[in-house]
């Protein structure tokens, strides 16, 4: 069995410079079509608030602003805990590449406690992940190639006959090669998604993420009990206006739980 580290996590380690400060580089595995994964991006962004020995309790929210493209070189990551409170704490994250800042993030941490719960949203109902078959789609762009992917409905053909009136897509997914899954991996899990205006028009057009929010809801002892099982993965957009589209979307485990929710912000061109 090989004892190297996954991709996932050759790509976004990190490596202490002093206090507050990081340094990394994003693995060609992660590339798409412009500059690396976004998803990728946002997970190194939160690997710096994990690692910081400051760090309270554990990932609520995140926030990651896109200010930039990011090139294939080294950066660094400034993460400072801006407030702690008795059981919250509240991050600013800076990533800088030559000079510039390209990525502008915010992060809260708690120690959550056991209370009064309730999930109001229920899981859709689709076939289980066993029945639906693999999705090729490899050779589309270097970072898809790390997750398998068996899609419901809402598939990129880039064929304009396929073109549609709605963008939602479904789909079971998960780290390829299996990983356990965790905060970092179902970070890069939650921006998985093509943007939605590929979908509706089913041809490419510039587009990239500008905004990217993200909230767990389940804590490190539940994700672990998720193993390596897919994930049921779920996005559509709300409104795609004078380039700038949004999207909302869940992650569910396979038992029916929403681990985490998430909401973007999509330029686009077209």
């Amino acid at each position: 069995m090989s004892t190297s580290p996954h991709p996932l996590d050759q790509a976004i380690q990190l490596h202490a410079q002093g206090e507050d400060l990081y340094q990394g580089r994003l693995t060609p595995a992660y590339a798409n079509m412009v500059g690396p994964f976004g998803g990728a991006i946002a997970a190194v962004v939160l690997n710096a608030v994990l690692q910081h020995p400051q760090r309270l309790g554990e990932p609520v929210a995140l926030t990651v602003n896109f200010a930039g493209p990011i090139a294939d070189a080294d950066f660094e990551i400034r993460a400072r805990p801006a407030r702690t409170n008795r059981s919250t704490q509240h991050w600013s994250i800076e990533l800088i590449q030559a000079g510039e800042t390209a990525i502008l993030a915010s992060a809260m941490t708690a120690e959550r406690r056991e209370t009064w719960s309730d999930q109001e949203l229920a899981c859709p109902d689709v076939a289980p992940a066993s029945e639906v078959p693999i999705t090729p789609v490899s050779g589309f762009t270097p970072w898809v190639d790390n997750y398998e992917m068996r899609f419901i409905d809402g598939m990129l053909t880039f064929r304009p006959a396929d073109a549609r009136d709605d963008s939602q897509s479904r789909l079971w997914i998960r780290d390829q090669p299996p990983r356990a899954l965790d905060f970092l991996s179902l970070t890069a899990l939650a921006d998985v998604f093509f943007p939605r205006v590929f979908l509706r028009r089913q041809q490419p057009c510039p587009a990239g993420t500008v905004s990217m929010t993200l909230y767990f809801h389940a804590g490190s002892a539940e994700l672990a009990a998720c193993g390596t099982e897919p994930l049921l993965a779920c996005a559509r957009a709300q409104v795609l206006h004078n380039g700038f589209a949004d999207q909302t979307a869940e992650l569910w485990s396979a038992d029916g739980r929403l681990l985490a929710s998430s909401q973007q912000l999509v330029y686009y061109k077209a």
